[in-house]
């Protein structure tokens, strides 16, 4: 089995905050005292860190949950309780964060050290100290600590490469990146030998340099999942440069114009924008019989569907075996890729839009809906984040959020839809008695 892993699902889920304190003072010579309840510590964030030594998205095979840890709860003389520890998640270089939900881009994580939140820790609960009034000088309520947020990801990992190696299999692709780099793919005398996409890096004689993707398992019928299908395509959308390498001695049998074409068709079926990428055609093993011949045949057919005023793409006709024409093919890519600029892998439509970690004001605060059993329940951001930060422990802190509830608007709410005394209200599994 491959150890190649470029596609993940995971959970992660940010510390919730702790929780605040109810305490007084007792202390000698301090008359009546007063609240002494320190605030909850902040929970940790999920961040996700580059790191450029891994290769694959393997770790996250097994361990497919990340949980960072809880902030410690207020103490007594005012102490505020620790904040936890942010838990970092190592990726590789390469790595699209997408939203499993909305399907949206929430980060694109391509430079080593590159750091991103992708889960935001729950601010601490407030202690008692902090619910003093003239009116109230020794109030008991505190808080319960936010909830940490929550979300399912997909982890699509991209290789970064300036160029990729496209081609039908066995066209002698994984040759010429072990001729032209120090990768030392596994090659053999058949269809879909390499199954995982190799990596390497050349230097051209002039000492430019670029990194060489081989991509496996093109062929035609890939975008409808022939073959390997389209599953490692996503590893050419980061390159600016293709080099299509194409069998000129058709020691398969089959016409090697018709090849070009049907990649051609594979790579713009998968996606529109990889055909603007400037390809440069690799006419390989020009060492056999017949090669020669067909480059003629090649050229000819390529040039009867262009325009006169139409740029011809670059033919270069190479033999990885005797590496004959490799430094003038390394050379020309490397000039192409000096005046390529960088494509722009997503448009804003693809992105999630700027995260915010509020409320949206024009959100409604409640909605309210009718259970099978006729109980009313209350359901929406606002509300069932009070309720989870409401300690009804206490009966003042039960006080406060029935006043919430009040100020909101739910009692008349629940009035007009029909809510009479005595009628059950439930929010999440907490269920109480409405009355008029």
């Amino acid at each position: 089995m491959s150890m190649f892993l470029d596609t993940a699902k995971i959970q992660v889920k940010a510390g919730k905050g702790g929780d605040g304190m109810v305490a007084f003072r007792r202390e000698k010579y301090v008359p009546n005292g007063g609240p002494w309840g320190g605030d909850g510590g902040r929970g940790g964030d999920v961040i996700f860190v580059v790191d450029e030594g891994l290769r694959t998205l393997m770790d996250f095979r097994y361990n497919r949950h990340f949980k960072a840890q809880s902030g410690e709860k207020g103490m007594t003389k005012g102490m505020h309780g620790r904040g936890a520890e942010d838990l970092i998640v190592r990726v590789p270089q390469g790595t699209t964060v997408r939203d499993a939900e909305t399907g949206k881009v929430i980060t694109d994580l391509i430079e080593h050290g590159q750091r991103f939140i992708v889960a935001h820790g729950g601010r601490g609960g407030r202690g008692n100290i902090r619910f003093a009034t003239p009116k109230n000088p020794a109030p008991e309520i505190s808080e319960n600590g936010e909830p940490g947020q929550e979300r399912e990801l997909l982890l699509e990992l991209k290789v970064l490469a300036d160029v990729g190696l496209v081609g039908f299999p066995s066209v002698g692709k994984s040759t010429l990146l072990s001729v032209i780099t120090s990768a030392k793919p596994k090659i053999g005398a058949y269809h879909f030998t390499t199954i995982v996409p190799n990596l390497g890096m050349v230097r051209t004689q002039s000492g430019e340099s670029f990194a060489v993707a081989d991509l496996p398992g093109l062929i035609e019928g890939a975008s409808q999942g022939v073959g390997l299908g389209t599953q490692f395509l996503r590893h050419i959308e980061r390159t600016r440069v293709i080099l299509h390498v194409i069998d000129m001695s058709a020691s398969e049998g089959r016409d090697p114009y018709e090849d070009y074409l049907a990649i051609n068709k594979e790579l713009e079926s998968y996606n529109l924008r990889l055909m603007e990428r400037p390809q440069i055609i690799v006419a390989n093993k020009m060492d056999m019989p017949d090669s020669a011949e067909n480059l003629k045949e090649f050229k000819k057919k390529l040039a009867a569907n262009y325009d006169e005023f139409e740029e011809l793409p670059q033919i270069f006709p190479i033999s990885s075996l005797t590496k004959q024409g490799l430094a003038t093919l390394l050379d020309v890519t490397a000039e192409l890729l000096d005046k390529t600029p960088e494509f722009l892998l997503y448009e804003e439509s693809d992105m999630e839009d700027e995260a915010y970690y509020g409320f949206d004001e024009e959100a409604p605060a409640f909605e309210i809906s009718r259970d099978d059993d006729a109980t009313w329940v209350l359901s929406g951001d606002k509300l069932e984040k009070l309720f989870t930060m409401t300690n009804f422990d206490r009966d003042e802190s039960i006080m406060k959020f029935s006043r919430q509830l009040r100020g909101m608007g739910v009692d008349e709410a629940l009035r007009a839809r029909g809510a009479k005394d005595g009628d059950l209200v439930r929010i999440g599994k907490f269920e109480f008695e409405f009355v008029d």
